[in-house]
């Protein structure tokens, strides 16, 4: 019995740092309004009626979220291809590789975006408890296979390894889990509670929190058990900047950071637009007379000081926070694009056999370690059902760009096409960089595009 299980280890703290703001900015303005000071800071003596109002109508530019959603989906604008050596009965379950109706390459696209946004996460191969089966032809009857589990970065609490055979094993894991809870009473009102899962190596256990009968307190405490058929733990971790077993950054931190900033900033600057829209009403030496304002009324005064005028903002800190808000646009996008540009000099080993093709792009890498750990997956499959080898499968990787001007055209071109940049805009962004001539009006362009027929398959600006 013990509340500890529930913890998170140093270790997994140490690199769940921006966890946090990550799931912050993933979930969109709900989430960023919902907590409140930690990324919107409540200003000295700002009222809290005021500081209220600004939080409710503060909204996020999605670039963290966008940037992740582009970038994690490249490498499956193609099909995952299985290679020749996998064998008809691992095959045969990439169609419903969770037993939820997802393929193999729609589970991999998800678990591959949880491994660009946190810069963690995993697969577990699981396999069902099969009652009063003894054999694998029951079993197999009965329609019982092993399947993938994703495992979220912010549900790992701890893991344990130690190097055998010359390669690093998992000897210890520990994660959050949610399960639907009947209800005796009724059963249209199931809960979903927490429980921990612990994997060693030939066991399972699971906890759970239950009151216990003195005092009522809750208590983490052993609900269940059982025995891993399996001479290992099924866990395969994927990474994002893979620094090491189980070791990862989150490939985009700094553009969370940025994207922080910009919403900090673009609350500052829907603050200041408000106020320079609402001019202030000067009087001075006008008398006691009640006074009307409006377009038919005239004030009079006999005083010589008298003096009436509205007092307006001079816009000046509007343009300069309008400027340092596309600045932060530019510089988020090119963070983003960073990952997509090719540096000579990181090569794979298939480069090395062929010294004509360039270096790697920082997302081919990462599609590399996502290849190799779903191979890994795919051979635990294969261990659950005594198939001695599971086969491998091929994730596209042709994708990378010379410079950094293409790359983030590049980007530009995927917001494009999923509706979130408008036509307009992506033709004079691409201009900027330089890729369009500057003597090109996109006026001129619309009317060109409108005559000319479509290409087939071409993606095409509409007008």
């Amino acid at each position: 019995m013990t509340d500890d299980v529930r913890k998170r280890s140093a270790k997994i703290e140490a690199i769940a740092e921006c966890w946090p703001m990550i799931t912050a900015l993933l979930g969109g303005t709900s989430a960023m309004r919902q907590a409140g000071k930690t990324y919107l800071p409540q200003w000295p003596n700002e009222d809290d009626r005021v500081y209220e109002s600004r939080l409710k109508t503060a909204t996020l530019f999605p670039a963290f979220s966008r940037t992740v959603e582009v970038l994690s989906g490249k490498p499956f604008s193609r099909p995952i291809t299985p290679g020749k050596d996998v064998p008809p009965e691992i095959l045969a379950m990439f169609d419903d590789i969770d037993l939820q109706g997802t393929n193999l390459h729609s589970f991999t696209a998800n678990v591959f975006e949880e491994g660009i946004g946190f810069g963690l996460g995993g697969i577990l191969v699981d396999y069902p408890v099969a009652q009063d089966v003894k054999t694998l032809a029951e079993e197999k009857e009965l329609g019982i296979r092993p399947y993938f589990v994703r495992i979220d970065a912010d549900n790992l609490l701890d893991y344990k390894s130690k190097r055998i055979n010359g390669r690093e094993t998992l000897t210890h894991l520990r994660f959050l889990e949610h399960v639907s809870d009947p209800n005796p009473t009724s059963e249209f009102s199931d809960k979903v509670i927490e429980q921990v899962r612990v994997l060693d190596i030939g066991m399972w256990r699971i906890f759970q929190q239950r009151e216990q009968p003195v005092g009522g307190e809750k208590k983490w405490v052993e609900v269940d058990r059982g025995v891993l058929n399996i001479d290992k733990i099924p866990f395969v971790p994927i990474y994002g900047n893979k620094l090491g077993f189980m070791l990862s950054s989150p490939p985009l931190s700094e553009l969370a950071f940025m994207n922080v900033e910009h919403w900090q900033s673009k609350s500052d600057q829907q603050t200041i637009l408000h106020v320079a829209r609402v001019p202030i009403l000067f009087g001075r030496m006008l008398g006691d007379a009640p006074i009307t304002v409006g377009a038919s009324n005239a004030i009079l005064s006999n005083d010589e000081k008298a003096d009436l005028k509205y007092v307006e903002h001079s816009g000046l800190a509007i343009a300069a926070g309008r400027t340092d808000l596309q600045d932060l646009k530019d510089a988020m996008l090119q963070i983003g694009a960073e990952l997509l540009v090719v540096k000579p000099g990181r090569t794979t080993v298939a480069q090395t056999m062929a010294e004509d093709e360039s270096g790697t792009c920082a997302l081919q890498r990462m599609v590399g370690d996502l290849q190799d750990s779903v191979n890994q997956a795919i051979q635990y499959l294969a261990d659950w059902v005594k198939i001695k080898q599971g086969g491998h499968i091929s994730i596209f990787r042709d994708f990378g760009a010379a410079t950094l001007a293409e790359a983030s055209a590049d980007l530009l071109q995927e917001m494009n096409i999923s509706g979130s940049l408008s036509d307009e805009t992506f033709f004079r962004e691409v201009q900027r960089r330089g890729l369009i001539s500057s003597e090109v009006k996109w006026e001129d362009e619309k009317e060109r595009i409108a005559k000319q027929p479509p290409k087939p398959g071409a993606t095409q600006l509409s007008a």
